[in-house]
């Protein structure tokens, strides 16, 4: 998918990158609109570089968004969310075009 900047007619590759889920990326999905944004303002407050969009189709989520966590804070976030009580239902990384639970991943590489 490509995005457009209207106003010039060109592709806008910043936008692509802060809104497109990255191979490798995960997924936090939880059970309320609630709990996420009250995870996204705790891990913003503590300098996290997450990003609540709108979960893909594919999660079939209850409340239709999810944070966006690279690979490389992905335990911090983890260990933080953990602490503060607001872990997710689930997580999921993109890996070769497909969402896939963290279970499904043991042992890949």
């Amino acid at each position: 998918m490509e995005f457009v900047n209207p106003l010039v007619g060109e592709p806008d590759r910043e936008m692509e990158k802060r809104l497109m889920v990255q191979e490798g990326d995960y997924l936090a999905v939880f059970n309320s609109a609630h709990r996420v944004m009250k995870a996204e303002s705790l891990l913003k407050s503590r300098g996290f570089s997450i990003l609540l969009i709108p979960a893909p189709r594919q999660l079939m989520t209850d409340c239709g968004l999810a944070l966006r966590i690279s690979p490389d804070i992905r335990a911090e976030v983890m260990r933080t969310l953990e602490q503060e009580q607001l872990q997710p239902a689930f997580v999921n990384r993109f890996v070769g075009g497909l969402y896939r639970n963290e279970e499904e991943l043991c042992g890949d590489n």
